[in-house]
């Protein structure tokens, strides 16, 4: 018989500081904070269209497509001269001045964007270097499941007593690849989702508590279609007086797109409710990573998630790659739509394919 969310045994609390924040005997992790960093910068889709008229003029590229296929209206653009770790440290310091924490409070840095400054070192050593903070980092990565995972290793490292505060951020920079010349029309099609992509920060504060408050994540993966939706890392030699690999635009293989989505089983979601006793009615709040908008409409349906339960970002925010699941918890917090003691729901779908839920009372 699977025990009531809220009947599990209260813990007792003891105190390592140099592990950040409380350590509980037989710990649960709790969502303490969320924040959010979006650039005040935006191009709509229809400026979007204009820059590419006006940078490929011998194309005749169709108007409407990129709206039509995803969506979205507008989206944020950073400055030329921010990094990904500079949308990270945003929001990790309103993060901190939201709790009332130093970054000498922290005990633990993982940094969970697609988006990285370098490829070595982390760039969770770069966020911390930023912010003053002295505790270990590391990096996650898994597309836009990033953040889920990262929650699921950090709700892992606070229930084994390894740390007892950590923070959770990203910083994504997707538009700093938009391919805004193209060698031919056919290549719009290819990579169509690259104009739908959007900039973005978002950190999560998650502590040790002796009481439940990530009550549950169940992920899977099914790789054969990896090659379906890539963002290419080209040849170094090439680019070497950067220091940095040459990186293409998101490219989609729609055909392969929607074989791994439909590969993607969606009794994971079904089954980790049922586990608990929950239905999608128990929830105040459903994040769901969001890619487009007819796509999230299509797995509200087969998930059967009520819609009026969903943080709807795609639209006038893009695809926010790894931050869109932490940012749309940030609205759904600030909104007031998400109040402590509700439970939410993250429902992550990305690149490679994985899927993954989190079930969490706020």
């Amino acid at each position: 018989m699977t025990r009531p969310v809220d009947a599990e045994p209260a813990a007792t609390q003891r105190s390592l500081p140099d592990r950040g924040g409380p350590v509980i005997s037989t710990p649960y992790t709790r969502l303490a904070g969320v924040a959010a960093h979006l650039p005040d910068t935006t191009l709509t889709t229809a400026q979007v269209e204009d820059r590419l008229a006006e940078r490929n003029p011998d194309l005749e590229l169709p108007r409407g497509l990129i709206y039509e296929g995803s969506g979205v209206r507008r989206r944020h653009v950073a400055s030329a001269d921010d990094k990904p770790s500079d949308l990270a440290v945003r929001a990790v310091r309103s993060l901190l001045r939201d709790a009332d924490l130093q970054p000498g409070d922290i005990g633990l840095i993982i940094y969970a964007g697609v988006c990285v400054d370098v490829i070595e070192p982390a760039t969770g050593h770069i966020v911390a270097a930023k912010l003053g903070a002295s505790c270990p980092v590391f990096d996650v990565r898994n597309a836009c499941n990033s953040v889920l995972n990262a929650m699921e290793v950090a709700d892992s490292l606070i229930r084994h007593q390894h740390y007892g505060r950590i923070v959770v951020c990203c910083g994504e920079l997707p538009t700093a690849v938009t391919p805004w010349t193209l060698k031919d029309a056919a290549e719009f099609y290819t990579v169509a989702a690259a104009f739908t992509v959007s900039d973005a920060g978002a950190a999560l504060l998650l502590e040790a508590s002796p009481t439940p408050g990530v009550i549950a994540h169940r992920f899977v993966a099914q790789s054969a279609d990896w090659d379906a939706s890539v963002v290419p890392l080209h040849d170094m030699t090439n680019d070497l007086s950067t220091g940095l690999p040459s990186l293409g635009p998101l490219t989609i293989d729609s055909v392969k797109l929607l074989h791994g989505l439909k590969s993607i089983d969606p009794a994971i979601v079904h089954k980790g409710l049922a586990e608990h006793g929950l239905t999608w009615d128990d929830f105040a709040v459903v994040c769901v990573h969001q890619a487009s908008l007819s796509v999230l409409w299509k797995q509200c349906e087969t998930m059967g998630i009520p819609t009026g339960k969903v943080i709807v970002t795609i639209s006038q925010h893009g695809n926010m790659v790894a931050a869109t699941l932490p940012v749309q918890l940030a609205m759904a917090v600030q909104s007031g739509r998400l109040r402590r003691g509700d439970l939410v729901a993250l429902l992550g779908v990305a690149s490679g394919f994985s899927a993954g839920l989190l079930i969490a009372r706020w």
